[in-house]
């Protein structure tokens, strides 16, 4: 599996708990708790992201990155965006 495919794979896997909403996932609760809690939580790792860095702390770094990417996917999942938007506009300002 490419990392491309990992990451429609993971959009599909947050898709499917917004819409199923399982009592003990946290990508649910997330959903169920509303926009506040996961923008919060965005704010936060955005914060524990730039802390790891300042440390030159490589391991928590990207510990902290994927916690924001993932939290931005649900986000994203949650405003209808696709992860392929996102790759659009990635390329649209890079002239591809």
């Amino acid at each position: 599996m490419s990392d491309l495919e990992f990451l429609h794979e993971l959009e599909n896997l947050l898709k499917s708990r917004k819409a199923e909403l399982p009592e003990n996932s946290y990508t649910a609760k997330l959903f169920r708790e509303g926009e506040d809690r996961y923008l919060k939580k965005i704010v936060e790792e955005a914060g524990e992201t730039v802390l790891a860095a300042k440390n030159h702390d490589r391991a928590e770094i990207l510990y902290e990155t994927a916690d924001l990417i993932f939290h931005t996917m649900v986000m994203l999942v949650d405003r209808g965006i696709a992860v392929d938007d996102v790759i659009v506009e990635l390329k649209r300002r890079h002239g591809k």
